[in-house]
């Protein structure tokens, strides 16, 4: 049986009139990553402010381990690892004197600081660059002196707020390696905030999608895909000749709702599956079909129609 780890009931922030994050209710199972998705502004941010207790929330509450998130802060931060989306070091020390130093902040004796360095800086490919001064590290390789640091203190659960953004793609994917690491070998639960969209398909078990606060579902890919195939269904295809007729004729099919030109071809949205009523019409019209296929699948897609739909209320 799964057990959750972290826990949200109607977390609320707000800024004046303004509600930067809307009624959260969420939960994220020990040992899986879960990714946060949404635009910058959509409230991803504040809400791991109030789970690491740096904010407080105006409404509503959040749990880590069984810990409230506001009022055992201390608690919360002892099991928790977070690292923000520009990393901070102190740049005129290498990269083995800055975990030296998170390794004191935590109370770790010398021969369990010096012990966990090694490892870690193995661990994250930055050995070979550990007595260099962190103020010349790239990007890239910052982020992974980060996810070391975040480990000093080996953390049940690791908060990650965009840590991809700005990084080549050779170093974005040997980042993403290591983070699934911290959940599949680890067991470590790991919470990714991110708008690129992509990578959060590469990296998570599940995902929510945030929109102006709110966050309007959750789950797989897969799942996320089927709810919406539930509400809308959306077929792309190619036929010819592709002119007015043809425009005509899917617009007028029973069901449709939406019809769009997509390069060589058309977009169609609808209430149901109409692929044997199409096939039928065009057949029936004269025309030769070049292509057809469902889409709705890909992370990319799916958080198009639902950040639609809902700014569309």
């Amino acid at each position: 049986m799964r057990e959750t780890i972290i826990r949200t009931a109607g977390l609320t922030k707000r800024y004046g009139e303004n509600k930067a994050v809307d009624g959260l209710e969420l939960e994220i199972e020990k040992g899986e990553v879960f990714g946060l998705l949404g635009p910058n502004g959509a409230g991803k941010t504040t809400t791991i402010l109030m789970l690491m207790g740096l904010s407080e929330p105006s409404a509503g509450k959040a749990e880590i381990g069984g810990y409230d998130c506001t009022r055992e802060a201390i608690a919360v931060k002892r099991i928790v690892g977070y690292l923000p989306d520009n990393v901070g070091f102190y740049g005129e020390m290498t990269g083995r004197e800055n975990l030296r130093f998170v390794g004191e902040l935590n109370a770790l004796t010398k021969e369990e600081t010096d012990k966990r360095i090694e490892a870690l800086l193995a661990r994250v490919g930055m050995t070979d660059a550990a007595d260099q001064r962190a103020g010349t590290y790239s990007r890239g390789m910052r982020q992974r002196l980060g996810i070391a640091a975040v480990l000093m203190k080996d953390p049940q659960v690791v908060i990650l707020d965009e840590p991809t953004l700005g990084i080549d793609p050779e170093g974005v994917h040997e980042l993403i390696g290591l983070i699934r690491e911290l959940a599949e070998q680890d067991g470590r639960t790991v919470l990714v905030s991110s708008h690129q969209l992509y990578q959060v398909q590469q990296i998570c078990d599940r995902v929510g999608i945030f929109v102006k606060g709110r966050l309007v579902a959750a789950g797989t890919v897969e799942e996320l895909g089927k709810r919406l195939e539930a509400r809308e269904w959306t077929l792309e295809l190619g036929a010819q000749p592709d002119g007015a007729g043809l425009k005509k004729l899917l617009g007028e099919l029973d069901g449709v709702k939406r019809l769009e030109r997509k390069g060589d071809g058309w977009t169609v949205c609808s209430e149901r599956d109409i692929r044997r009523a199409l096939l039928d019409a065009l057949a029936h019209g004269g025309y030769d079909l070049m292509y057809l296929r469902p889409c709705g699948g890909d992370l990319d897609e799916i958080y198009r129609r639902y950040f639609a739909q809902e700014e569309a209320v």
